[in-house]
């Protein structure tokens, strides 16, 4: 089984900093790529921002400039810094693995997408 497990988020004012970490653990061997993704009230579940393994990143359009990706491979986590905060960012962020592979039972398993619980962010004006 792989899990995510996110930590960081809270109650900030705007313009402030938060740091987002996500843990994926289990029998991993690689994971693909790694991202957050965030859904606020009434929205859809957008992408914020992705890292692959081998370092390259994507960024949302509305947090370009503000928020920066990182990920430690050895020890499958992925980092989001989160700058300059708006009220607009506050939602739930979520972690995403893509393309997982780990090992069940003896077996190598490649697991599509595994997402973590969820940590809230709320920026206040």
């Amino acid at each position: 089984q792989v899990q995510l497990v996110e930590s960081g988020g809270g109650l900030v004012q705007a313009g402030g900093s938060l740091r987002l970490s996500c843990v994926a653990s289990g029998s991993i061997f690689s994971i693909n790529a790694m991202g957050w993704y965030r859904q606020a009230p009434g929205k859809q579940r957008e992408l914020v921002a992705s890292i692959t393994s081998g370092g390259s990143t994507n960024y949302g359009d509305s947090v370009k400039g503000r928020f920066t990706i990182s990920r430690d491979n050895a020890k499958n986590t992925v980092y989001l810094q989160m700058n300059s905060l708006k009220p607009e960012d506050t939602a739930v962020y979520y972690c995403n693995a893509d393309r997982v592979q780990y090992r069940s039972g003896g077996y190598t398993v490649t697991k599509a997408s595994a997402w973590g619980q969820g940590t809230q962010v709320t920026v206040s004006s």
